[in-house]
């Protein structure tokens, strides 16, 4: 049975702990509330894009961009998107095992001689990531490209990755990430950013608000410009989306984490109130057995 300091030891060390996670989970909350709000910042930009391309769809020409062509797939990238901080729950694991249905996916789709190589974002799932490269299965992580990434290493990023498809490196480029909803719900998604389909402009043309158009100096050339836009806007809007859902993940995690902390500072209180009032009732007890005595 443990002694009357040794439990006061526990006490104090629980109830430290009880505090840092509810520091953490305070620190959390305002990066998670920081990131919805560059979330709402991004939207213009997304939504004056997304109106431009409907616009151009609208009218009656031909587009065609290296952005757009499809061909046979030999390696595929994939951008999956984790963290690099840990305390953040299951997040990572969640994002791990969703890649390895996708490979596993690939491979039935596409043969198992697929190449595929793998973008990664943050340390931790970089980490997970390694253990399962080998000949097929490629990691590449980006230099200055991390969770925590700004839009300038954004852009470049995007850019990078539309060179490799441009010159046939790669032939399909996928993402993975953690699609933000709400502090206590965050759904994995896999969509495809290369070659950009015309699934991905599927409600745009809701955004036509006037017509026609006259387009200067072509529509095509507007729409070859735009295009890379588009997939910048995409790539902002998902490294941010990543970023809130880490933070959300984490806020959960820290109250998993304190509400342990507090019920167990409960029962090591109340332990040490029996011990402690056990002891007193012994030396009482000591006390009068020794009057008696005498």
């Amino acid at each position: 049975m443990a002694t009357l300091r040794e439990l006061k030891g526990r006490i104090g060390s629980v109830a430290s702990t009880e505090k840092i996670t509810g520091a953490m989970k305070m620190i959390s909350s305002a990066k998670m509330h920081k990131a919805e709000q560059a979330l709402r910042r991004l939207l213009p930009f997304r939504q004056q894009i997304e109106t431009i391309i409907g616009n151009l769809l609208s009218a009656d020409a031909q587009f065609s961009s290296p952005l757009l062509e499809t061909r046979e797939v030999r390696r595929i990238g994939i951008v999956v998107f984790g963290s690099d901080d840990g305390l953040c729950g299951a997040y990572n694991v969640n994002i791990f095992k969703r890649l390895i249905e996708i490979i596993t996916g690939y491979k039935s789709t596409f043969g198992n001689d697929v190449e595929i190589d793998i973008y990664t974002v943050g340390s931790k799932i970089a980490k997970a990531v390694r253990k399962i490269a080998n000949g097929k299965i490629r990691m590449i992580s980006e230099n200055g490209v991390d969770s925590k990434s700004e839009s300038g290493e954004v852009k470049l990023f995007v850019a990078s990755l539309q060179e490799k498809f441009i010159v046939g490196e790669v032939d399909k480029i996928d993402f993975l990430y953690m699609n933000f909803k709400s502090i206590s719900r965050q759904v994995l998604k896999s969509e495809q950013l290369l070659p950009v389909v015309q699934e991905s402009f599927s409600d745009l043309n809701t955004n036509v608000q006037v017509k026609p158009y006259i387009f200067e100096p072509n529509a095509t050339k507007i729409f070859t410009s735009v295009l890379p836009l588009f997939l910048l806007s995409v790539m902002q809007e998902v490294f941010t989306e990543n970023r809130a859902s880490e933070q959300a993940a984490r806020v959960m995690a820290m109250q998993s984490a304190n509400d342990n902390a507090k019920k167990l500072l409960e029962q090591l209180r109340l332990e040490y109130n029996k011990l402690r009032q056990q002891s007193i009732t012994t030396e009482l007890l000591d006390i009068v057995g020794g009057q008696i005595k005498n």
